[in-house]
């Protein structure tokens, strides 16, 4: 057999093995990775499908948090899983586009060591503070920070998160200083903000709306670039005064980069029929995020220009991992 016809050979066997793969998948129980605690907003998105996925695949659907440096444990957990399409992770525009920028020394590139799937959802994300707080509104909140620079705090899930990003923005573009706080996962920073340890944090609905609805926090401002559903009658920080403050968090389901395409074709399809559940999509909304499953082009896409952007954001800021 010639040099050729062998290369020939083994594409088309190694083709006709990735098809059957797929179409046997998934022949065990498939683990979605959650790079953070039990109890944030990732976690939440997770536990809401991994139902509905379990019911459609007749398997069992894992979550397994593996958490800790800013989400950076658990994407490299991830990328370095066998590419077999039965480890999957969902991640958030912090340790997928922006770790990279603020850590000198990563081992995993996400961007080369994992594979988009789909962006699962865009989520709102809202200013929320401890009731003790004397400021009730965005302006309130400059005053105050003005007049005691560097004596309020505002929580983070760790360097290098959206709520670490969404709090130094607002830093840089209000001209004030409120320090940052970092902890391991959104989780623990509410609950020491519950606890009135940190006085704010700008942290996703998902988190925040049941206690804002509880009055155990305070809405000062929205983060994106318009009013969410779930909380109307709460103005955009830009809209407070604060021109060109805008941050929407997103999070994405990723696999191992070597995941054959057959295979992340299939998951594609798998994950956003659950996603298009009107009892899912309602579930989601309700909570204060939008549900997109776009195709796995389009999310690299976006993915990529999110990197370049909050790149630029971070290195103009001057922001550091901590």
């Amino acid at each position: 057999m010639s040099l050729m016809l062998k290369v020939i050979t083994g594409a088309v066997c190694a083709a006709f093995s990735c098809a059957v793969l797929a179409q046997n998948f998934p022949a065990k129980p498939v683990r979605i990775v959650v790079p953070f605690p039990p109890g944030g907003g990732v976690d939440i998105v997770a536990r809401v499908v991994g139902p509905k996925l379990a019911a459609q695949y007749g398997q069992q659907v894992i979550v397994e948090n593996r958490a800790g440096a800013a989400g950076i444990i658990g994407t490299e957990f991830a990328a370095r899983a066998a590419p077999d399409g039965y480890t999957w992770a969902i991640a958030t525009l912090g340790n997928l586009a922006a770790n990279k920028h603020l850590y000198a020394k990563m081992v995993v590139d996400p961007l080369k060591d994992l594979a988009a799937v789909t962006q699962v959802v865009d989520v709102h994300f809202v200013m929320v503070a401890h009731p003790s707080l004397p400021a009730k509104n965005v302006p309130q909140l400059i005053a105050l920070a003005k007049s005691r620079p560097g004596d309020i705090t505002f929580a983070s899930s760790g360097a290098g998160g959206a709520p670490h990003l969404g709090g130094e923005l607002f830093n840089r573009l209000a001209g004030v200083k409120i320090t940052h706080v970092p902890y391991k996962g959104s989780g623990p920073s509410f609950a020491d903000l519950l606890g009135g340890h940190v006085s704010l944090t700008y942290d996703s609905m998902l988190q925040a709306l049941p206690y804002i609805r509880d009055k155990k926090l305070v809405a000062l401002g929205v983060l994106g670039g318009k009013r969410a559903a779930a909380l109307p009658d709460v103005s955009t920080i830009a809209e407070q005064g604060v021109k060109g403050y805008e941050l929407t968090n997103w999070f994405g389901l990723v696999v191992p980069a070597a995941t054959p395409k057959e295979l992340i074709t299939r998951i594609h399809g798998d994950f956003t029929k659950v996603l298009q559940d009107k009892e899912i999509r309602e579930r989601i909304a309700g909570m204060g995020a939008d549900v997109v499953g776009n195709s796995p082009e389009q999310f690299a896409a976006f993915w990529r220009n999110e990197s370049e952007k909050w790149g630029r954001v971070i290195r103009e800021a001057g922001i550091k991992a901590e």
